[in-house]
């Protein structure tokens, strides 16, 4: 082979897991195959969902024939949209002190959540220069690959305790006291925690606000399951309104998605807020400033058609309502599902305990299969979860079910 000439220095890397075994799962033929990986919402049928208050807000827009529908925005994006985006993370309903609040806030739109933790981490990196961002043990793969490339020094602090299948508060808590220093950052799941579907509790998130106040921490809040998770959008918020609302002398930010609660997948709609403390809102102008100038050598400003999608949804009484009712259908569908394989499983008297199933929360399941396992799965039932256990319980069906956890049965006897 002769030699290539190329003033490249690259090398081969992994490719991404979960796109991976999505191309796989596709070409499959099985007929019973089942696709446990890929984050998104399905029906019970295992088809896609696009929300029908989705559908209404486009048949709308459609009549509106805004003939500026495909102009350019602002570089920080749709402003109306920010303000909403802004007032359903944080929960401005004309309380008290609003103003001063929201004059604490920076917020401007990005691409998805994907691209608010980006900008949000490649900010940080330019103008605060943390000496270390802390993860948690295990987190979204995502998020390893955005602080790198940000060039910000990564640790993880323990997470997930294995042996028990829970959330491991206690380890978070010893290695944050005793590892982080003044001026990290901490990044933190708002809700339905990716991968293990474990999220502290109320108490837990009071400590860590304390630990991160008095260690003088930056929190970095990941918000991409707000009312998909639960069904509300106020308690999904818990975390990130008890940071915001009762540390006001701590500087914080939000990357915020739509794609899971409004089924926008493809649309790419996301918000990035930053929080100064209560002493400095003047520089919050120049914060949106900075992030303006990191968009526009980017992408110079957020996609239109999405965010005109939440905007008429949240402007509209009526729209938000049934917003609201299509946030229970998939949750609780979720729910139903967990309830499901847990009782089959149960049923069938599987080896092991299966608790943390309906004890866990949003989309994502940590089931405790090893890789073996999961590879078994796969290769003798087409059953494809991501090799650290993770499955995505939007596909279970009540059709599939009963077969998953047979499956599941099968390859824990077999390896036993």
């Amino acid at each position: 082979m002769s030699k290539i000439d190329t003033r490249l220095n690259v090398s081969p890397v992994p490719p991404d897991e979960i796109f991976a075994l999505n191309g796989a799962y596709a070409v499959d033929p099985h007929p019973q195959k089942v696709s446990l990986g890929v984050g998104v919402y399905r029906t019970d049928d295992g088809k896609p969902w696009p929300l029908p208050v989705v559908q209404k807000a486009e048949k709308e827009l459609v009549v509106d024939d805004d003939l500026f529908r495909h102009e350019y925005t602002a570089i920080e994006g749709d402003v109306p949209f920010l303000g909403i985006a802004r007032d359903l993370m944080f929960g401005f309903e004309g309380k008290q002190g609003e103003n001063e609040a929201k004059a604490r806030i920076g917020s401007v739109q990005t691409v998805a959540g994907t691209g608010a933790n980006h900008l949000g981490a490649l900010f940080l990196a330019h103008h605060m220069k943390p000496p270390t961002v802390w993860l948690s043990n295990p987190s979204w793969a995502n998020h390893q690959t955005i602080w790198e490339l940000a060039g910000v020094p990564r640790k993880t602090y323990p997470y997930y305790h294995a042996a028990t299948r829970s959330f491991d508060f206690e380890g978070m808590m010893s290695s944050l006291e005793s590892e982080a220093q003044e001026g990290d950052v901490v990044l933190l799941h708002a809700c339905a925690h990716n991968p293990t579907g474990l999220d502290p509790n109320k108490e837990q998130w009071v400590a860590i606000a304390d630990l991160c106040e008095r260690k003088k921490l930056f929190p970095f809040f990941d918000s991409a399951y707000q009312g998909f998770a639960s069904g509300s959008v106020e308690e999904d918020a818990w975390a990130v309104r008890y940071f915001f609302n009762n540390k006001p002398d701590m500087e914080m930010c939000v990357a915020q998605s739509f794609s899971k609660n409004f089924g926008l997948y493809g649309q790419r709609v996301g918000a990035f807020h930053y929080c100064t403390n209560r002493a400095s809102t003047t520089i919050r102008d120049i914060v949106v400033n900075n992030l303006c100038h990191l968009i526009r050598g980017e992408f110079s400003m957020g996609p239109r058609v999405g965010c005109s999608i939440v905007k008429k949804v949240l402007t509209s009484e009526e729209l938000t309502a049934d917003w609201h009712q299509d946030l229970q259908v998939m949750s609780s569908r979720i729910k139903a599902m967990r309830k499901a394989l847990y009782s089959e499983l149960v049923r069938l008297q599987t080896p092991g305990t299966w608790e943390h199933i309906i004890q866990q929360n949003g989309m994502f399941s940590y089931t405790g299969l090893s890789p073996k396992q999961v590879y078994a799965l796969k290769d003798k039932y087409h059953i494809y979860l991501l090799k650290s256990g993770r499955a995505s319980i939007s596909g279970l069906s009540q059709k599939n079910v009963a077969y998953v956890a047979q499956a599941i049965d099968d390859v824990i006897r077999n390896e036993n």
